[in-house]
């Protein structure tokens, strides 16, 4: 088995590219080596793959991350990373968008739909979702249903556009393919059939209830299963979930964006918490045990050790969010604030002047203390 490729080297790209430079890289490779444009061209088909696979991960934020600190072996069984594609077909599907989305798009006008897609109709247009959550449901993972509006095939007509009892006819300008050839230069490039828009058959008397168009909007409850330690603006492909396709065409995508709401105790810092917590003055000069809240709303037990300074940082370990690679947890971060009573009473007030004494008769003590060095330049001077 061949040694995979460094992934910034496939796209051309330096390790601290930005996602628009990727993405450019990416569509020009896609564009030279598909296999349409290189008919019988194994090692441009190689290649178009290949790109596509490095696209997969390095276009993810999270994967592009596990990517630089273990490579290979950081998205290597991942979803939609490091897997690899089967097919020219796989990568349409997958980033179909990219190129201008299910119909029309610069795949389609070029090679006729991604390779595979002649005279099968037109994929159907994938839909974009924003999910928000809490910081609890990020520490423990949640299930998430969703009502989206979108097309389904029309019942009334069987998804067919036509009217019942009438028929479609064979379109006269690209003889029922979906496309046409025109010459340029070297190459045949196909389009889309300007008349047909693809379909390869029209339709005279469409169907009342879709007008022709083969679906009706429908709301379709859609689960969506969230794995603890999800990263705020993480964005997730679901295949198939889109719109659905037009002349037997496949379905398009459902793009899920989710976002992570601010908390009123805990920041995010990455797999960490950070929260304040305030002691009093007596607290921070002997120290004490206090009860610390969690994300998971449980409370534990956190040890102020004597001498703390306002503004000092405590750690607690293994109680922040998980992390997405599922190892382990990040730490609750503790910064401790100091409340300084503004009124004492006279009791008090004599306390703290005894203790400014003391305190103050130890440190005159330390300070006239000789050193063994000092009292022998004594002796001799």
């Amino acid at each position: 088995m061949s040694k995979k490729r460094d992934y910034y080297e496939v796209l051309g790209v330096g390790r601290s590219a930005d996602e628009d430079t990727i993405k450019k890289a990416y569509r020009k490779l896609a564009l030279d080596n598909h296999p349409d444009r290189n008919p019988g061209n194994a090692d441009a088909e190689r290649r178009f793959k290949e790109a596509a696979e490095a696209y997969a991960v390095l276009s993810d934020a999270p994967k592009r991350q596990r990517y630089d600190q273990f490579g290979h072996a950081g998205v290597d069984g991942a979803q939609g990373g490091g897997a690899g594609f089967a097919s020219a077909e796989d990568i349409f599907a997958a980033f179909g968008d990219l190129f201008g989305g299910g119909g029309g798009g610069i795949f389609e006008q070029f090679f006729g739909g991604g390779g595979g897609r002649r005279g099968r109709g037109r994929r159907g247009q994938s839909l974009k979702v924003d999910i928000e959550l809490t910081l609890e449901e990020v520490a423990t993972g949640v299930r998430k249903t969703i009502e989206l509006k979108r097309p389904e095939p029309c019942a009334h007509c069987s998804a067919s556009g036509v009217k019942p009892g009438s028929k479609k006819h064979r379109c006269d300008t690209c003889g029922g393919h979906g496309q046409v050839v025109r010459s340029q230069g070297f190459f045949q490039l196909r389009q889309v059939c300007p008349h047909c828009e693809g379909r390869g058959e029209l339709i005279d008397d469409p169907c009342p209830k879709c007008q022709g168009r083969g679906a009706t909007p429908k709301v379709a409850p859609i689960t969506i299963t969230v794995p603890a330690g999800i990263q705020d603006q993480h964005t997730e492909r679901i295949v198939g979930q889109g719109e659905s396709g037009e002349g037997g065409g496949p379905p398009g995508d459902l793009i899920v964006v989710l976002h992570v709401k601010e908390h009123d105790v805990f920041t995010r810092l990455g797999d960490d918490l950070l929260m304040q917590t305030r002691i009093s003055f007596r607290q921070a000069v002997t120290g004490d045990d206090v009860e610390i809240p969690t994300i998971t709303g449980e409370s534990v037990s956190m040890k102020i050790p004597a001498g703390t300074q306002p503004g000092e940082k405590l750690r607690v370990r293994n109680h922040g969010l998980p992390r997405a690679d599922g190892y382990g947890r990040g730490n609750l971060v503790v910064q401790v604030q100091v409340d300084v009573p503004k009124k004492v009473t006279s009791e008090q007030e004599e306390l703290l002047r005894r203790f400014d004494e003391i305190d103050g008769n130890k440190k005159s003590k330390k300070a006239g203390k000789k050193t063994i060095i000092e009292k022998v330049k004594d002796l001799f001077s």
